[in-house]
């Protein structure tokens, strides 16, 4: 090999290795340089996707859940009510007088027919002695008349009688003419006789009133009177009462049922009572009927109760709570009133469905029992309702129950390359 052979190859490399060199370098650090630049990039995205992510399921409200509830077999009703005496009679004076005596104060025990006080009535007394005179002078008027008018008929008979042409058929006439006004005046007679004892037995059945007596077996409840007190008789303005006696071995109460609570009620159903001056006392009672009619002020069916009161413990003119046990309906359900939503639609609830994604449902409601509330329409038992809703919830909206996993922290670092990967 020749010496210029040798020297060529060696010359040519030595004076390009620097240039190839810097240039590999430079691409090398701007390749590392763009890597790095979209790592950062890409982290950076990475990161806003899970802090999004993030966000986004820590804005999902959460909520409690209830579910409906049926209510008991019976709803009790607690309603007020007036108790009112099995009989009660206000007794007045059918006689004018002065009160002569009387014979039980209020509080007594009478029987059916006892005197409760006597009246002075001297001006019936007076006119029944006058009524009775005229009826004397009456019938003896009416013996007067009697006897003429049987003279005459006799006088008359035998006028008829006599052998013709005895006596003119002018005389004959003239004394059946006088038979005839004797048995007028008599009949007039006894017509005046019928009124006078006409009168004189409406003043003995007067004189009959002269002594207040009690109508049926029961209690003086009250006593208004006096001995020496003026009498006026009847129950008009100017009358007073004079006693009132009550029948209390059993009672009546009066309650009034709001027209949505009529339904329910039927002959038999039971109630409670209970009165302030008994506390811890419950007495029994049994619905007998009702008015059948609604009361167009109140809205309110008047029923009656009644109850046995062998103690007399149930006093007519006491107030009563009494508490009636109605058969519930088995479409109602309870439900917390902290569930309702009062928006402008009416009375709502929110449900939860498939997805956690919340319903508005419309619904209707019974009786406020305070915590709760009856449910008559809208629900159904498998619903699961939002208990104490926040107001921006909306139909559509998701929701995340109580009790479930709650949204981590955004990741960083490798766990989100780890989460990429």
């Amino acid at each position: 090999m020749s010496e210029h052979e040798d020297k060529a190859p060696e010359a040519i490399p030595a004076k390009r290795q620097p240039r190839t060199m810097s240039r590999l370098l430079s691409v090398s650090a701007v390749a590392v340089l763009m890597a790095v630049a979209a790592e950062g990039i890409w982290h950076r995205q990475l990161q806003e996707k899970a802090v999004a992510a993030w966000t986004d399921a820590a804005a999902i409200p959460v909520v409690n859940i209830v579910h409906p509830t049926k209510g008991a077999p019976e709803q009790q009703v607690v309603l007020p009510g007036d108790i009112h005496a099995w009989y009660e009679a206000p007794l007045y004076a059918r006689v004018n007088g002065y009160l002569k005596n009387w014979y039980f104060d209020f509080g007594a025990q009478v029987k059916k027919g006892q005197v409760l006080a006597d009246i002075d009535t001297p001006q019936i007394d007076a006119e029944l002695t006058a009524a009775k005179a005229k009826l004397n002078a009456a019938s003896a008027a009416v013996k007067v008349r009697d006897a003429e008018a049987q003279f005459a008929k006799t006088t008359y008979e035998r006028w008829r009688d006599s052998p013709r042409g005895v006596v003119s058929v002018q005389e004959q006439d003239s004394k059946q003419a006088d038979y005839q006004s004797g048995m007028a005046r008599l009949n007039a007679a006894k017509a005046d006789m019928a009124v006078a004892q006409a009168d004189v037995d409406r003043l003995e059945s007067l004189q009959a009133f002269k002594q207040v007596v009690a109508p049926f077996d029961g209690t003086v409840t009250a006593r208004e009177t006096d001995i020496g007190a003026l009498i006026n008789a009847g129950s008009n303005g100017t009358a007073r009462e004079l006693f009132s006696v009550a029948d209390t071995h059993k009672v009546r109460i009066y309650v009034k049922v709001p027209q949505r609570l009529a339904g329910n009620i039927h002959r038999g159903l039971t109630a409670e009572l209970r009165l302030p001056q008994y506390p811890g006392k419950v007495f029994m009672a049994k619905a007998t009927s009702t008015s059948r009619s609604v009361n167009t002020s109140s809205r309110t069916l008047l029923v009656e109760l009644q109850a046995d009161n062998p103690a007399g413990l149930l006093q007519p003119g006491t107030y009563v709570e009494a508490q009636l046990n109605l058969p519930s309906d088995p479409n109602t359900l309870l439900i917390p009133s902290s569930a309702i939503l009062f928006r402008q639609h009416g009375l709502e609830a929110s449900v939860v469905g498939d997805g956690d994604k919340v319903t508005l449902k419309k619904i209707s409601l019974g009786r406020n029992l305070g915590v709760q509330v009856e449910v008559t329409g809208g629900l159904v038992p498998t619903d699961r309702i939002v208990d104490s809703p926040p107001d921006s919830l909306g139909s559509g909206d998701v929701v995340r129950i109580a009790g479930g996993p709650a949204p981590t922290n955004p990741p960083v670092g490798s766990e989100m390359e780890a989460e990429a990967n």
